[in-house]
């Protein structure tokens, strides 16, 4: 409910009488206690529509601070004398207007006075002028108001409109200053501390107090009977009951009667002082008759700080006729004297205004420059104090004189031979006149929206009619005249006044529609005089072979006061670039294009244009610094280059701007045009090459930067990304990137700006190998190395640098330069560290060496906050996950002490939190059995403040780096602490600790060592359920640290003890997360395969009917029913594959035949391919492929399968561990029998053995390439699986297999450290799984699903590491077993390519998903924990066929390299 005026005025009332003061807190206190939800929110909800808890300061009284303002401007107490404006006034009181004409003869006491005189006439009129019918208590009252009395009203009064004269003499007429008046307190600070206002204040509550506080006691009876409805009613309630008492009305009559008297007395003495003052006035001008009346204003000055004389109809016509050009020289000096004193809005708005306006343009050009002056003044002052309406008359007047004056024969214009100086007082005259007009149209955009379209129409359409006038001399033999736009570029050199004039979308329409359709001449003359510029340009090269069109540099620092025709054109050439700039940004300003000069037939196109523009770039001269009139800054550079470079930034910033205008072959060939030459030797003419090509390459980057930019750079615009390479820009580029860093350019070399230049290409190259698509082009260069070696080279250089010495001179030149080395060094390694934005980006950054100093160095800028670069929009969240899904990467991490600083980070936000929260919030301590807090901790729900929001970030950083590669890296084959005390000081420093300190809490000492016991160990179960869905990390914890055990004895403590043994398990948020997780980690399966318990609780009188357990084996109701097995042996189709597969003709076509057949049946009957069938399928298709040469892409050894070679040979405790993982799940599909466990030993065993003949020494320091292979063979497990637990035919299918090229990327355990991969990528410890199949998984994402590439790196998560995940478990609990078959059935069948498109088809299945949890902050969370519902192979065929199609050359070809892959 919103508080009236009168509202206001009771509170303030009640509020100096203690009272009245208790009984509205009475009456508050109560209203709190029965409606404690309405108010509270009603304060917090609104901001001041309701006096609810937070808005009650309103009862103070306002000299407080806590008067908070209402939604709507409450009236000021002063409308109680004087009534709004708005209200009709009687028929018998003059119009403002005529009021304010009744007292122009007055000259002074300013317009406070004038509306003083008019509002008091008025007053008396609607008063009636008598006291009839005013009540006898009023008039007592006005018995006893004495003469002290009302000498001390008039001096508040006095006092009240003295302190708002300056605020009143600014309103252009009277209605304005009455609004000012009436919002005075809304306004004015001091408003509560004027006499009048306090005199007012104290009258109202003497005379209304105990109305209001009679009925303010009956509201708060009523309401502590029940009846009240709040605190709203209670205000208003009283406030209607106060208006209509009849202490009300009498204090309303007498407090009218005595303000009559005084504002009566008021106005005679005004009248009196008028009087005197106008006496004096007449002396003085006697005495001073000789002198003329000169004014302060100038075009300058405030309208606010003049003197204003008002004037009546019949003197504003005597004015004109007097300011008439056949007057007498004399008489229109007087009159212009007496127009400038007068108020533009009355000369404005006169009946002979026209006339006024016609005499004044024409006296512009009276030959006496004191009388144009004058009128220039007054013009000046019509523009600062006067509306919209009235101002453009003034304007369009003004531009049609100058517009006449250049049109005119008799005026003296100077041509362009004769240039500008500045000192003849005619060109002083003119240049006053433009200026002025200059002045209005970078000051009129601020307000014109406030009035009609048709007056801002008239100012536009003056000015462009002004700047496009051309006088006709065809019949002169002379030099051309300067154009009004030379004086206008003179006075606003970078077209300010149009860059306003277009950054509204009102205005610009107009200016737009009046270029196309009438002065489009004025588009082409700006074209036409950068052409010519240019043409001048090409045309001044001298033997130097440098460009030198324009007059030296000015060393004087002196007022230049002569500009020569040379100087004109340039400055109207950045004017009209600077206007030309400013037009393309918007598309109905390129729809002015194509544009016809004069004398030339071709058209210029908007291509032609930025042709023109980037040429400026390398082929004009260096700008002398030339001295302007005005509007000059010392540090504004007008160079060709630095101008032209700022359009092209402007447009490349804004897409739809880019993509009409530089995303063209042309302009990227004008772009790259000088580099051509300097790559072919070709002799160029460029004045200051190294400067031109930083800006060349500044405009390549920021193209490249952008999506449609970069594809253009990479493959000429219209090539696909799976086509063969071509010589596009992009190959140019890293070209001659690489000739700087070997500073192999003749003409470049030694210079000071080399390193800035080598840097400014490197970015623009960054651009491009920041992407899977660019780094594929960039590769066969070997960038990295080039800049790998000049890395090196500034280290080995800053590592001679000596040691500061204190007191030493550091600014001196040696200083200087090593400063720059170390710049430099620091440069490079960030161009080194964004090769690790991609996962085949990083391998070849961990081939240079300089991994470990790049995560240092982006470790310190991260620290530090900063961005990574000006052209990236996200942070090093993306590069940290691709880091953290490697082992080299991982170790990188923790070396530069970025683990370190997570872990402290997260342990300051999780155990201290902030201490106001701690102090003021203190969480509460569940005391029930079941704690409902359980269902809202922060890492599920939305994030509803700072400190849930820390947590939920620090929880996903941990969840991003701790893969499966970092796991094992950071904690294999480390126990953790288990310290019989822990102090309260001591916090987690790397992983073990957060494991020791959170998640295996099986000491009294580590959970009082804990201030937030629960809060602290929910974290650190459900990072301990994320961690577990990577099935090699869960089989790491469980081999070192017995997490099942662990969670098994906790949930055994949680047991309710009773006289009759052991109770229910009290259910909290730890031991519903604990029974979820234990359930996750002991079950294996798809979505349909297991049944997971829910987190949360549930309504009603059984709020967790999931049973909780304290041993094994699971309670039956999470386990599925196992999938019945079905025979499909009369299938016709199978049966033709079968026989096809049986009988094996011409290899090319018999393979085409089968994978044609394959898919028929994956189609239309997926549910075939499954149990013995699909053994027999891979078996035989395999052996055939193996037997095929041609498909054979490794060299293998003869094997003998033999036990008792494997006699000796043991398995890890991690094996040993996902070999009984395995066998529970075989048997729980019916897949195996007793024994297999032995079986399933063995394999692994023979196959660890087998491929240890194919491995190399390597030596790193990695824990992963110490031993064997580090995680457990999930796909030798997938195919025991569907071999049905026979150890031999396992066996001979998998030596069969290793010889295809597709064993690389189903069987990670092939290529661990193997023979088959070169040096360095066995050495790096990065699999091709993560630097080939995920590397292409992130460019046909970025390609096909856009979407969710984008919620990828919004979320600071990355594509490679998820599916690294599913693709290394071969999708185990992520799909069901029939979809795991298939997974693996299509790959060897359709090639390893496939793998890549199923990666894809589950992002397109998930991809609502990933844009709903990108939303809510838990993407990583979602796509780790949850498994692929409702995603079958089959449904997804027909999709990667298509991708196939596309995408098939690139990616093979690629598959088949990485024998190569170091290039």
């Amino acid at each position: 409910m919103k508080e009236t005026k009168w509202e206001r005025e009771i509170i303030c009332c009640i509020a100096p009488t203690s009272a009245g003061r208790d009984k509205l807190h009475r009456a508050r206190s109560h209203v709190w206690r029965r409606q404690p939800d309405a108010i509270s929110g009603m304060g917090r909800g609104r901001k001041w529509g309701g006096l609810g808890y937070v808005s009650l300061s309103g009862v103070f009284p306002p000299s407080c601070t806590m008067v908070p303002p209402s939604s709507e401007p409450p009236q000021s107490p002063v409308s109680l004398l004087f009534p709004p404006a708005s209200h009709p006034a009687p028929a018998s009181v003059a119009p403002p207007r005529q009021a304010s004409r009744d007292v122009a003869r007055r000259p002074r006491e300013g317009a406070a006075g004038a509306w003083l005189v008019a509002k008091g006439r008025s007053f008396r009129e609607r008063s009636g002028g008598s006291d009839a019918g005013v009540p006898a208590v009023a008039t007592r009252q006005m018995s006893h108001f004495s003469c002290e009395d009302e000498a001390l009203l008039q001096s508040m009064l006095r006092q009240l409109l003295q302190s708002v004269k300056e605020k009143i003499t600014g309103a252009p007429s009277v209605e304005c200053a009455e609004e000012i008046l009436l919002h005075l307190e809304e306004t004015d600070e001091n408003f509560h501390n004027y006499e009048f206002v306090k005199y007012l204040r104290q009258y109202i509550c003497s005379t209304l107090g105990s109305v209001i506080e009679e009925e303010t006691e009956k509201c708060t009876s009523a309401q502590n009977q029940g009846e009240g409805s709040g605190y709203d009613t209670l205000v208003q309630h009283v406030t209607k009951k106060t208006q209509e008492s009849k202490e009300y009305r009498e204090m309303m009559h007498s407090l009218k009667n005595v303000m009559m008297v005084v504002v009566e007395s008021l106005i005679n003495k005004f009248e009196e002082d008028q009087m005197r003052n106008k006496e004096m006035h007449r002396k003085t001008k006697k005495e001073q008759h000789s002198a003329y009346y000169t004014d302060n204003c100038s075009d300058s000055d405030s309208s606010f700080n003049q003197s204003y004389t008002f004037m009546n109809q019949e003197q504003l016509q005597l004015l004109v006729e007097r300011l008439d050009p056949a007057q007498p020289k004399e008489v229109r000096q007087e009159a212009m004297q007496t127009l400038c004193s007068a108020p533009p809005s009355d000369v404005l708005n006169c009946e002979s205004w026209s006339n006024l306006r016609k005499h004044l343009t024409m006296s512009l050009s009276d030959p006496d420059s004191t009388f144009s002056d004058r009128i220039l003044r007054f013009y000046a002052k019509t523009f600062s104090s006067s509306p919209l309406n009235m101002t453009r008359e003034v304007y369009t007047s003004l531009a049609k004189h100058l517009e006449l004056y250049f049109l005119s024969g008799e005026n003296c214009v100077p041509t362009i031979s004769d240039g500008i100086d500045i000192t003849n007082p005619e060109i002083i005259r003119l240049l006053k006149k433009v200026r002025l007009l200059n002045e209005y149209q970078r000051e009129v955009p601020s307000f014109w929206i406030r009035h009609p379209e048709k007056y801002m129409e008239e100012i536009v359409e003056s000015t462009l009619l002004l700047l496009s006038v051309k006088r006709d001399q065809r019949h002169l033999v002379s030099p051309k005249l300067l154009d009004p736009v030379y004086f206008l570029a003179l006075l606003d050199i970078k077209a300010v006044w149009f860059k306003k004039w277009m950054h509204a979308n009102y205005s610009r329409t107009v200016v737009l529609r009046l270029l196309e359709k009438k002065y489009k001449s004025l588009i082409n003359a700006s074209v036409q005089q950068c052409v010519y510029y240019f043409e001048s340009c090409e045309s001044a090269v001298d033997a130097t072979s440098r460009v030198n069109v324009l007059p030296q540099q000015y060393r004087s620092n002196n007022q230049k006061t002569f500009y020569s025709g040379q100087e004109l054109q340039y400055i109207y050439f950045v004017h009209s670039l600077c206007l030309l700039g400013r037009l393309l940004i918007y598309k109905q300003g390129r729809n002015l294009f194509p544009v016809q000069l004069e004398n030339r037939k071709d058209f210029i196109s908007l291509t032609d244009l930025l042709v023109l523009f980037i040429r400026f770039i390398y082929c004009s001269p260096t700008c002398p610094k030339i001295t302007l009139t005005v509007h000059t800054d010392d540090s504004s550079n007008y160079s060709p280059a630095i101008l032209a470079t700022e359009v092209l930034q402007i447009l490349c910033d804004r897409t739809e701007c880019a993509t009409e205008c530089l995303y063209s072959n042309t302009v990227i060939d004008a772009l790259l045009h000088p580099i051509h030459n300097l790559l072919n030797g070709t002799e160029i003419y460029i004045n200051c090459p190294e400067t031109s090509l930083i800006h060349i390459a500044d405009i390549l980057a920021r193209i490249a930067a952008v999506e449609d930019g970069l594809s253009l750079v990479l493959y000429g615009g219209n090539m696909s990304s799976a086509k063969k390479d071509s010589l596009t820009a992009a190959h140019t580029i890293v070209q001659f990137t690489k000739k700087l860093l070997d500073e192999n350019v003749s003409v470049l070399s030694g210079t000071e700006m080399l390193p800035a230049l080598k840097g400014a290409f490197i970015f623009v190259c960054r651009q491009m190998y920041g992407t899977c698509e660019g780094l594929q082009v960039l590769i066969p260069y070997g960038l990295h190395k080039s800049i790998a070696d000049a890395w090196k080279k500034a280290s080995s250089l800053s590592e001679r640098i000596p040691t500061p010495v204190p007191g030493a001179d550091s600014i001196s030149s040696g200083n200087q330069e090593s400063q720059n080395i170390m710049v430099w060094e620091e440069t490079l390694l960030d161009d080194l560290l964004n090769f690790a934005a991609t996962p085949k980006g990083l391998l070849l950054l961990q081939n240079t060496g300089a991994l470990n100093e790049c995560v240092t160095f982006m470790f310190s800028r991260f620290s530090k906050k900063r961005q990574v670069s000006g052209c990236e929009r996200f942070s090093y969240g993306v590069m940290v996950t691709q880091m953290a899904a490697t082992s080299p990467g991982a170790v990188a991490l923790q070396r530069s002490g970025f683990i370190k600083a997570l872990i402290t980070e997260l342990w300051a936000v999780l155990e201290c939190g902030r201490d106001d929260l701690r102090v003021t919030h203190p969480s509460s301590t569940p005391v029930d059995p079941i704690d409902r807090s359980c269902q809202k901790n922060a890492l599920q729900l939305p994030v509803q403040d700072d400190l849930n929001h820390q947590i939920l970030q620090s929880f996903l950083a941990l969840v991003n780096l701790l893969s499966y590669p970092a796991i094992y890296e950071l904690i294999g084959d480390q126990e953790i602490p288990n310290k019989p005390e822990y102090s309260l000081r001591e916090v987690p420093t790397n992983v073990i600790d957060v494991i020791d300190r959170l998640i295996i809490l099986n000491s009294e000492a580590k959970i009082h060592s804990l201030f937030n016991y629960e809060q602290s160990h929910i974290f650190g179960l459900r990072l301990l359920s994320v961690l577990c869905c990577d099935l090699d990390t869960l089989l790491l914890l469980e081999s070192q640290y017995k997490v099942s055990q662990v969670l098994l004895n906790a949930q055994k403590e949680n047991v309710i003890e009773t006289s009759e043994g052991p109770g229910n398990f009290i259910i909290d948020g730890i031991s519903v997360e604990t029974n979820h997780i234990l359930v996750r980690i002991n079950l294996t399966g798809g979505p349909a395969e297991r049944i997971l318990p829910q987190r949360v609780l549930n309504k009603g009188t059984d709020p967790y009917p999931w049973p909780m357990f304290s041993s094994y084996p699971l309670p039956r109701c999470y386990l599925s029913e196992a999938p019945k097995k079905a025979d499909f042996r009369q299938d016709s189709d199978l049966n033709k594959l079968l026989a096809s597969l049986k009988n094996p003709e011409k290899q090319p076509v018999w393979i085409e035949n089968c994978r044609r057949q394959f898919c028929k049946i994956m189609k239309a009957k997926p549910d075939v391919i499954s149990g013995t069938i699909l053994a027999e399928l891979i078996e035989k298709f395999v052996l055939h492929l193996s037997e095929n040469p041609s498909e054979c892409y490794f060299s293998t050894e003869e094997y003998e399968a033999d036990d008792a070679n494997v006699k000796n040979e043991s398995l890890s405790s991690v094996q040993q561990l996902g070999i009984k993982m395995t066998v529970r799940y075989g048997k729980y599909l019916n897949l195996l029998k007793d024994g297999a466990e032995n079986d399933l030993c063995l394999v692994l065993m023979h196959c660890d053995k087998f491929l240890k003949q194919q491995q190399t020494s390597v030596q790193s320091s990695l824990r992963c390439l110490q031993e064997g292979y580090a995680g457990y063979d999930w796909f030798a497990s997938s195919v025991f699986l569907i071999m049905s637990g026979e150890r031999e035919k396992t066996l001979t299918f998998l030596q069969q297999f290793s010889s295809l090229l597709i064993s690389a990327f189903l069987w990670l355990r092939r290529l661990h450290v193997s023979v088959h991969l070169p040096i360095d990528t066995a050495e790096s410890g990065i699999h091709p799984i993560y630097f080939c199949s995920a590397h292409y998984i992130e460019m046909l994402l970025k390609a096909e699903l856009p979407l969710v590439f984008s919620a990828f790196h919004m979320s600071g998560f990355t594509p490679s590491q998820i599916c690294q995940q599913w693709l290394s478990q071969c999708f185990w609990n992520y799909l069901d077993w029939s979809e795991i078959c298939h997974y693996i059935a299509t790959c060897i069948f359709l090639g390893p390519d496939y793998q890549i498109y199923m990666s894809i088809s589950v992002f397109k299945h998930l991809q609502q998903d990933i844009l709903q949890h990108t939303q809510t902050q838990d993407l990583q969370v979602f796509l780790k924990e949850e498994a692929l519902h409702r995603f079958r192979v089959s449904d997804y065929l027909e999709y990667m066929e298509s991708l196939e199609a596309t995408y098939r050359p690139v990616l093979l070809r690629d598959m088949r390299n990485i024998r190569m892959q170091s290039t």
